[in-house]
C-alpha cells in the first residue's frame, strides 16, 4: 500500500517511537484525571502519575469494568443532587468520571453530546472534533473527501450514528442520516442520491441489498462499507463482495470510541493509534502473553472522559508482526467472544475473577478451566489445571480442590493435565449443563 493511502504518517511509524510516544504521553493524563474527574482522583489516589511511563506500571492500576461503572452510575443517580459522597457530587450521572457535562454538575468543560446506552449507561462526548476518531477506520475502508455517506447507525439515544457521522465529517464527507429502519426510504434515498459508501451494521446492508435486488433497483454507487456492531463473518463479506460491496469492519464503542479497524490486508484489526490496549486474563488486570486470549483493556486519551484501564468484556488476542499494508500498530484478531464468564452453581455465583484467586495461590499451575456440568439442581464442577507434568492426583490436585473450596463455597474435583493442552480461547469458566 502506498503512504498516500494512510490516513496519516502515525500509522507507519517504528514500534518504539509509537510506544515511547504513548507511555511519555500517560502521567499528564493520569495527572489531569486525577484533577479533573473525582471518581478517577478516588481510584488512582496514592498512585503518583509521573511515575506511570511504562505497560509494567500501568498494569498496577485497577481495571474498571463496564458493569461496576453502571453500578456506580445507578448510584449516584439515586441520591441526592446536593450531597458529595467522596467528592462526587450525588446525582451526577456519570459517577464522577467526565471532567464535561452541563450547569449544576460541577464540571469543568460543557459536553456537545450526552447518550444513553443499555443499561442505561450515560456517556458524554466532548467538543474536539471526531472525538470518537473514527476518520481512521472509514479511511482505511476507502471513504475519501467529497464521498456522499449513507450512514444507517442509530442517531436516537445511542451514540453509534453520530460516532460514524464525526468520522465522515472529519473526512471531508458528506452525510445523509437515515438511521435504523425505514427500509423502503432508506432504500429510495440510496437510488436517488446515490450514494458512494454506507455506514451501519453488516445485517442492515445485507437487507438493504436484498430489498433492492427484489425490487429491481440499482444501486450502482454503492461500492464500500464501514460495519460494526455485529459479528461480520467471512461468508458476508464475500455475500457483499459479490455484489459489488467492499465491506470492513471497525471495533468501537460508546465509552471508548475506536479501538481498532480492519485495512485491506484482511488479517485481524489494527489499533488505533490513541489508545494503549492491554489483553488481561479474564476477571484479572493481569496482562497475557501475546498471542493468549484473553480481555481487551483500554485506555484513551479522551480528557473529557478519562477512562483508564476500561474493561471491555471482550475477548481478544494480539497477533504476531505488522499488517502488510504498511502499517506498523499492533493487531489483534478481533472479537472472540465475553470474558464475563459467571455462572451459578448450587445457588452460588462463579466468577472469572475467583478462578483467578485460586490460580494466584498456586504459581505451579499455568492456564485452568472450571468446567461446570450435570442438569440443574445437580451441578458438578472440575477444574482443568495445566501443570509441567501431567498427573491426575496428588498433593497438588489436593491443594487445588481446598484453593476452590474456600474461595467459591463449592466442592470440585481436579483434573490436572500436560502444559499447553487446554484451548487458547480465553475461557475460564465453561458451562456444559443441559437447561431442557
Amino acid at each position: 500500500m502506498k503512504a498516500a493511502e494512510h490516513f496519516d504518517a502515525l500509522e507507519t511509524r517504528d514500534p518504539a517511537e509509537r510506544e515511547a510516544a504513548l507511555m511519555a504521553a500517560l502521567p499528564a493524563h493520569l495527572a489531569q484525571a486525577k484533577a479533573q474527574s473525582p471518581a478517577q482522583a478516588l481510584r488512582l489516589a496514592g498512585i503518583d502519575a509521573a511515575s506511570v511511563t511504562s505497560r509494567e506500571a500501568l498494569a498496577r492500576l485497577p481495571v474498571l469494568r463496564k458493569h461496576e461503572l453502571l453500578a456506580l452510575q445507578q448510584a449516584h443517580r439515586q441520591a441526592r443532587p446536593d450531597a458529595l459522597a467522596d467528592g462526587v457530587a450525588a446525582g451526577d450521572p456519570f459517577a464522577g468520571f467526565a471532567a464535561a457535562g452541563w450547569n449544576g454538575l460541577r464540571l469543568p468543560r460543557p459536553a456537545k453530546r450526552v447518550f444513553q446506552s443499555p443499561g442505561p449507561l450515560y456517556e458524554p462526548q466532548g467538543r474536539s472534533s471526531d472525538s470518537w476518531r473514527l476518520a481512521r477506520a472509514m479511511h482505511a475502508a476507502g471513504f475519501r473527501a467529497g464521498d456522499l455517506v449513507h450512514n444507517s447507525f442509530s442517531y436516537h439515544l445511542t451514540p453509534a450514528g453520530a460516532m460514524m457521522e464525526e468520522g465522515a465529517l472529519a473526512l471531508g464527507c458528506t452525510v445523509f442520516p437515515g438511521g435504523v429502519g425505514n427500509t423502503e426510504l432508506q432504500l429510495q434515498a440510496m437510488a436517488e442520491l446515490r450514494p458512494h459508501g454506507y455506514c451501519g451494521t453488516p445485517s442492515f446492508l445485507k437487507i438493504a441489498l436484498e430489498k433492492a435486488a427484489e425490487q429491481q433497483l440499482a444501486l450502482p454507487s454503492l461500492r464500500k462499507a464501514l460495519v460494526s456492531g455485529e459479528a461480520f463473518p467471512p461468508s458476508l463479506r464475500d455475500w457483499l463482495h459479490e455484489r459489488g460491496v467492499a465491506a470492513f469492519q471497525c471495533y468501537a464503542t460508546a465509552d471508548l470510541g475506536l479501538i481498532a479497524y480492519e485495512t485491506e490486508a484482511r488479517e485481524g484489526l489494527v489499533l488505533d493509534e490513541e489508545v494503549i490496549v492491554e489483553i488481561v486474563r479474564p476477571g484479572t488486570g493481569d496482562p497475557v502473553a501475546d498471542g493468549e486470549v484473553g480481555e481487551v483493556v483500554v485506555t484513551t486519551f479522551d480528557a473529557d472522559y478519562p477512562l483508564i484501564r476500561f474493561g471491555t468484556g471482550d475477548l481478544s488476542a494480539v497477533l504476531p508482526g505488522p499488517c502488510p499494508t504498511g502499517r506498523t500498530q499492533t493487531r489483534i484478531r478481533g472479537w472472540m467472544g465475553r470474558a464475563d464468564q459467571t455462572t451459578k452453581v448450587r445457588g452460588m455465583f462463579v466468577h472469572p475473577s475467583q478462578v483467578a484467586e485460586v490460580l494466584r495461590r498456586h504459581p505451579a499451575v499455568g492456564r485452568a478451566r472450571l468446567v461446570v456440568e450435570g442438569e440443574m439442581a445437580n451441578d458438578r464442577m472440575t477444574l482443568h489445571a495445566e501443570v509441567t507434568e501431567e498427573g491426575p492426583s496428588g498433593p497438588l490436585a489436593e491443594q487445588l480442590a481446598a484453593s476452590v473450596r474456600d474461595v467459591t463455597k463449592l466442592r470440585a474435583d481436579v483434573q490436572l493435565v500436560a502444559d499447553g493442552s487446554l484451548p487458547n480461547d480465553g475461557v475460564v469458566i465453561e458451562d456444559k449443563r443441559s437447561y431442557r
